[in-house]
């Protein structure tokens, strides 16, 4: 299927040679991470005390654990939900369906672990599992990449991404071609978006917590806080589900290797790297200490959740007595843009929120170690490169009307600093 007409968007991540790259450094940096977290030194920085064999890595369990994951979320999934929502319109004027059922989801699978546990499932053996888990979950990522690239070939060329018809194998299969890759109403990109990645990563928070206990007799008030914050922080993305409908990935990203990995890989076993280091690693934390993280991740999640709220809110009904009186730029597309509220004060209020809770859930590891800061370092750079790309959709969709919004709103993440 040839690519869509008109000038083609230009290459993003250096090309094919940088999609090559990172599909070779992405799943070495988490097995790196994993496997620092769990050595003496916990180096960020620096090559592993050793090299785990295949052995290690490949295991027949994980592989069953890791497929009967994927297929009871999927069947979660395909519950009846407590509400249908409807996406952007596409090229063709269509609008897809997307079932609104994700806190649903972790609230069954909650349930169900709970259940698990009460007859005596080994959550705690988990954590001796994240490696060879790890290890599938990328093989996951690569197979069903490949599939989704194949299914590209014969989708229509209204379906197709707008940046990931390049032409290049290697670039498209790393970017993704189709936008909105479904069998029949399964749409693959908005199920592993929040699903079993997301959920993941809060069921080996869990599982770190409890095989904690069973090492030192409790958790320790460090572990709790990192669960903690972190399960807020997922469970408030599951039930703000239908926000995610209108952000960069759903509505503009290919689904091909970046998503794909970026969602079943990266996010559950990097994503719980402070929860990780802290089990082989125990940190002393006191009440006072306690109380001031909990303040700075209470800034953070405030920021962040009014930030979203106000912009999904204004994207419904612009008349809600919420932003109604909320200064607008208008725009030669006829849509407004926020210039006042949390959007006046940075262009990006919600990744301010965002960078401040990551500092919360890495200070509970205290500052002798640069690895738990890893997620905040990380997330740094890919904000930053995120806004970047923003910066350019918006400036070639609405022109003028950005060019003013720029002049108004200086900053882009950080009051006064970027």
């Amino acid at each position: 299927m040839a690519p869509p007409q008109g000038p083609r968007a230009p290459l993003e991540f250096g090309g094919p040679m940088g999609a090559a790259a990172l599909m070779l450094l992405l799943p070495a940096t988490v097995f790196h991470l994993l496997l620092a977290a769990r050595s003496g030194p916990a180096r960020l920085l620096g090559p592993p005390a050793s090299l785990p064999g295949l052995g290690a890595l490949w295991s027949p369990r994980a592989l069953l654990l890791w497929l009967a994951w994927l297929g009871l979320q999927a069947a979660l999934y395909l519950l009846p939900a407590r509400k249908v929502a409807k996406g952007l319109e596409l090229k063709d004027k269509s609008r897809l369906r997307y079932p609104i059922n994700g806190f649903q989801a972790l609230v069954l699978t909650a349930l169900l672990v709970g259940l698990g546990m009460s007859a005596g499932l080994p959550l705690g053996a988990l954590p001796e599992m994240l490696l060879p888990l790890a290890f599938v979950a990328t093989l996951t990522a690569f197979i069903f990449s490949l599939f989704l690239y194949l299914k590209a070939q014969v989708a229509p060329v209204s379906a197709l991404a707008p940046g990931g018809n390049s032409g290049n194998p290697i670039y498209d299969f790393f970017l993704g071609r189709e936008l909105n890759p479904r069998i029949c109403s399964f749409d693959f990109k908005y199920f592993c978006e929040l699903r079993p990645g997301l959920i993941g990563w809060v069921l080996i928070n869990l599982a770190l917590l409890v095989k904690e206990a069973e090492l030192r007799g409790s958790p320790s008030l460090a572990m709790w806080l990192v669960n903690g914050f972190q399960l807020l922080y997922v469970g408030d993305a599951l039930w703000h589900e239908e926000a995610v409908l209108t952000t960069m990935d759903i509505t503009h990203d290919g689904f091909g290797f970046m998503l794909a990995f970026g969602d079943i890989a990266w996010v559950p076993f990097t994503y719980s790297l402070q929860a990780q280091f802290l089990l082989h690693h125990p940190q002393p934390l006191g009440l006072p200490m306690a109380a001031i993280i909990c303040l700075i991740n209470a800034i953070g999640y405030y920021i962040f959740r009014g930030a979203n709220s106000q912009k999904n809110t204004f994207r419904k009904n612009p008349s809600d007595p919420r932003v109604a009186g909320l200064e607008t730029i208008s725009t030669a597309t006829g849509r407004q843009l926020l210039v006042s509220g949390w959007w006046g004060m940075v262009r990006h209020p919600n990744y301010l929120g965002d960078l401040i809770m990551a500092l919360a859930w890495s200070l509970p590891c205290g500052v002798s170690h640069l690895l738990p800061y890893f997620y905040l370092l990380y997330f740094t750079a890919l904000l930053v490169h995120r806004e970047a790309r923003d910066e350019r959709q918006c400036l070639q969709k609405y022109g003028l009307a950005w060019h003013e919004y720029c002049r108004r709103v200086p900053y882009r993440i950080m009051p006064y600093i970027y």
